[in-house]
């Protein structure tokens, strides 16, 4: 298995016994010793696991798993914690966590629960495909259902093909042509205003403030962008 973790963890000595553990059984290590550094990986290379420590200089564990899961990561966190009491474990789960060990724990539990992890996680990828969180914003694609905070946001179906487009491309930059004729199914149109009105009938349902939108972007001269 050549599957890529990522420990978090400042405590040296456990760092390095997880770190060349992980290593023997195969598996692709990466550690990071503060908050900051941790989030910073996260985020800027793909993991199949997340291995966290709730007490962390810099950042806390929460806040890394919190801004993680805000921001639409799907990779399983196995949150470490010296601590035993139940709300920690709750607020933990509650934030986005997948599993939780409390320290001291017995290597072999804790290589089961990754390999649990990691298989739960590969059965999950097709449903992870088209299940999205961006923040509060929540869009499930199979079952054409977008909410926010938890609000069912009724949409037309053009509306809904729409956002679907832009969530499929995130990040690059659309142009009216493209969505006319990638959405609508139109090759050539002497006005692009469909696409202007469409786009900010959907800001005005997702965005928590549409004339300040973070999640689709205009770019000018170009077209829009899904932020997400």
């Amino acid at each position: 298995m050549n599957a890529k973790i990522l420990i978090v963890e400042d405590e040296a000595a456990l760092a390095t016994t997880l770190e060349d553990r992980l290593r023997k059984e195969g598996y692709l290590v990466s550690t990071a010793r503060d908050g900051v550094s941790g989030l910073d990986m996260a985020t800027s290379e793909p993991f199949e696991l997340i291995i966290l420590d709730l007490m962390l200089p810099g950042q806390s564990g929460l806040t890394i798993c919190q801004t993680l899961r805000e921001h639409g990561s799907h990779t399983p966190i196995l949150m470490l914690t010296a601590r035993r009491q139940t709300i920690d474990k709750v607020i933990g789960l509650r934030t986005g966590a997948d599993d939780y060990v409390t320290k001291p724990f017995q290597m072999a539990e804790l290589l089961a629960r990754i390999d649990a992890l990691l298989r739960r996680s590969v059965q999950g990828i097709g449903m992870a495909a088209v299940r999205h969180q961006f923040g509060t914003l929540r869009v499930d694609l199979r079952r054409a259902e977008v909410l926010r905070d938890g609000q069912l946001i009724a949409m037309s179906a053009k509306e809904f093909q729409l956002l679907r487009y832009f969530i499929e491309h995130r990040g690059d930059t659309l142009s009216r042509d493209e969505l006319l004729r990638e959405v609508w199914g139109y090759e050539a149109m002497p006005s692009s205003r469909t696409v202007d009105v469409h786009v900010a009938g959907l800001r005005q349902k997702i965005e928590k403030d549409p004339k300040n939108p973070q999640f689709i972007l205009t770019v000018v001269g170009l077209g829009y962008k899904f932020a997400g």
